[in-house]
């Protein structure tokens, strides 16, 4: 949308700020209990769990300040971008999704709320991705632009989710560089309860047909085409 990479940066590097911090702390014993992440041991397992807690708060509060404070966006979008960030990480976005998680543990979830659950816990957070760059790039929630933008957000989210799901099924832990088969082995809902493998793939493939359709008649759209296409054939 025209926009600069200098009014960008601070909004990208809030999220992925908040990002880090969600997997920080799903990783702790009282969460999903993992020893791996990204090949190497997790942050509780190197530094220790007090550390490992602290740490996530300093990134999520730290998160704020580097929006709040961006002076190449200026401050009436900075505002708008903090506010619309809160919301996607907090109880109505990430943190309402892990707690459905948490609880839907052990618990036979319809595809309804599955559905719900990781368009929170997954999408809200790439959809705050997708949204803070359409604002960095003077775009407002009122533009019919901002509409397409929002439907490849939550389109490639669940895609990213059933890839996953996929993935710690039939993959080793050298290719993912973290523990497999945890969902089974904690018994959480995943979108092989509904679907196979194949038909899981199967519906991945037409969400991303319709992510990439509302952003392709868009010009210089083609990077995030081509994410959308690496998400959906992705192996790690």
């Amino acid at each position: 949308f025209g926009g600069e990479d200098a009014a960008a940066l601070p909004f990208a590097c809030a999220v992925e700020m908040i990002h880090t911090y969600s997997l920080i702390h799903d990783d702790l014993p009282c969460m999903d209990d993992d020893e791996l992440r990204r090949g190497k041991p997790c942050n509780h397992k190197v530094f220790g769990e007090g550390m490992a807690l602290l740490a996530g708060d300093s990134l999520l509060t730290g998160a704020f300040e580097a929006a709040a404070t961006n002076v190449e966006a200026g401050p009436e979008i900075s505002a708008m971008a903090v506010a619309y960030l809160a919301g996607c990480a907090g109880r109505y976005g990430m943190i309402g999704g892990q707690v459905m998680d948490v609880v839907g543990e052990g618990k036979e979830l319809g595809l309804e709320s599955l559905l719900k659950l990781h368009s929170l816990k997954t999408g809200a957070l790439i959809g705050a991705s997708s949204v803070l760059g359409a604002l960095a790039a003077g775009v407002r929630f009122d533009d019919p632009c901002m509409a397409d933008v929002v439907t490849y957000s939550e389109n490639i989210g669940l895609v990213f989710q059933i890839i996953d799901d996929i993935l710690d099924a039939t993959a080793t832990e050298e290719q993912l560089g973290k523990s497999v088969g945890t969902d089974k082995k904690r018994k959480k809902n995943t979108f092989l309860n509904f679907y196979s493998v194949e038909e899981a793939r199967f519906y991945a493939e037409q969400l991303t047909r319709e992510a990439v359709t509302a952003l392709k008649r868009y010009p210089d759209s083609d990077a995030l085409i081509s994410l959308a296409e690496w998400l959906l054939a992705r192996e790690k």
